[in-house]
């Protein structure tokens, strides 16, 4: 089995990207304009399928370092036209295939304001259109989050639909995720296609997952990792004392222990990690530490997700309970003080994680969440473990791995993998820039799949 996946992934050309030939000076298929180009994350698939640039639109002055480093450094006889700001672009200088492009995501997305076209990064999609109506391109590919076709946006979005068509395209529009194309990434994206009416083509088909799960073992350097695992099968019962969180995503099997462990002291789950269970405790200091967690979201402690609880309200609680058992887990640093409200963790914020690290992922996962901009801490294991109980499987992941230091943070290198870009791609030199402008840039392998389903119904190639 694990013979056959690791031939399947050294088969997909996004896998096995070399060097581009310098398309500038080969016959080419098609041409292209690169709007929000950030890193090049739609030039690469496309080139890979025979396209050609002819100019790119971006303003960040780190992006662009990138892009031309990667794209532009050592050409010959290269005509590629800097687009600047799209803002300014109106009529271009040539006739264009394809335009394509990553439209800021932030006024969509539930991790910025959610402001929408009140956000002057909102209004950018009218500029997108306005571009679009004045080259008359054959078709476009745009990309943005989720959010864009949630309900609190669909007016919005129903507008962009709508305004591309009246300019005289036919527009298509799916939610694609980065872990059905080959990446262990849970990444959900919206990607609008759209072909001029003239064309006379009335159907667009998006492409079909791949079924190729991948584990992060498999592109992540370093790891020692497992296809034999054999995870056992256990209840929800056993997992989740019978009531299965909403929570989970459908990458979490109900049935099986998760591949990550997450450190928070404001939830729970059998793969959670609580203070408490990494500081030296007593049963006793465990107890009341549960307790906290149990009622803190009680309605009857106040409104807030997250109520201190009074000396008063815990000893109603926790029988014979003394102050100086809280004192103890005050000094710990397990909870605190709140003057004239009561007791709370110190680690209250779940993202925030314990110690520095939020959650940690087996080198046998086979998805991380979503890479962004602003970053997380997240880490990798650098080794495998499994146990047959929630119980072992927690002891022998603190003893092994937590308290062996066998796991590391999420490296720019390893967004880059995550994210599909080919091993000869130079990311920014600081490492910081580099994993904000690789969780800002598209996967490469969906646009690879949509981009030549679009090129094979324009008719510029034949692919199997």
């Amino acid at each position: 089995m694990s013979g056959q996946i690791i031939n399947s992934l050294t088969q997909l050309s996004f896998f096995n990207l070399e060097k581009p030939i310098n398309l500038q000076i080969c016959e080419h298929r098609f041409t292209f304009i690169d709007l929000f180009a950030g890193i090049g994350g739609f030039r690469i698939p496309l080139e890979e399928l025979g396209g050609k640039c002819l100019g790119y639109s971006e303003i960040d002055s780190d992006a662009i370092k990138v892009y031309q480093q990667n794209f532009l450094t050592g050409y010959v006889n290269n005509n590629e036209k800097y687009l600047g700001d799209i803002t300014k672009i109106s009529e271009l200088p040539w006739q264009v295939n394809l335009i394509v492009g990553g439209v800021p995501c932030q006024p969509w997305s539930v991790a910025g304001k959610l402001r929408g076209f009140d956000d002057s990064r909102g209004k950018l999609w009218f500029d997108t259109m306005r571009v679009v109506e004045k080259n008359q391109p054959l078709a476009f590919i745009f990309e943005n989050v989720r959010g864009l076709i949630s309900p609190t946006n669909q007016r919005s979005f129903e507008l962009i639909i709508q305004k591309f068509e009246n300019i005289g395209y036919r527009v298509y529009y799916k939610l694609l995720n980065s872990a059905d194309f080959g990446l262990p990434q849970n990444r959900e994206r919206v990607f609008l296609v759209g072909i001029r009416k003239d064309l006379d083509i009335d159907n667009f088909s998006f492409p079909e997952p791949l079924n190729l799960p991948t584990k992060l073992f498999q592109i992540i350097d370093d790891l020692q990792g497992d296809f034999d695992i054999q995870k056992i099968k256990l209840s929800p019962d056993i997992l989740f004392n019978g009531s299965i969180p909403v929570s989970r995503n459908k990458f979490q099997k109900n049935d099986e222990l998760n591949d990550f462990f997450v450190f928070c002291d404001t939830r729970n789950g059998h793969t959670t990690i609580h203070s408490w269970d990494l500081i030296k405790t007593t049963k006793r200091e465990k107890l009341i530490c549960e307790t906290i967690l149990k009622n803190r979201r009680r309605k009857k402690y106040g409104t807030k997700d997250g109520n201190p609880l009074s000396l008063a309200d815990l000893s109603e609680l926790i029988e014979n309970l003394q102050i100086q058992e809280l004192n103890n887990l005050v000094e710990n640093k397990i909870i605190r003080y709140v003057e004239k409200q009561g007791y709370e963790f110190v680690n209250s914020k779940n993202s925030s994680g314990i110690n520095g690290i939020y959650r940690i992922f087996l080198p046998h996962s086979e998805i991380v969440p979503t890479l962004t901009a602003t970053g997380t801490k997240d880490c990798i294991a650098t080794v495998s473990i499994n146990e047959k109980t929630p119980e072992e499987y927690k002891s022998l992941f603190i003893k092994e791995i937590y308290r062996q230091k066998k796991y590391r943070y999420i490296t720019a290198k390893d967004c880059g993998k995550l994210q599909g870009f080919p091993s000869w791609f130079r990311a920014h030199s600081k490492e910081n820039i580099a994993k904000k402008q690789f969780g800002n840039a598209v996967s490469i392998p969906v646009v690879y799949y949509l981009a030549k389903s679009l090129v094979r119904s324009l008719g510029f190639i034949h692919l199997d």
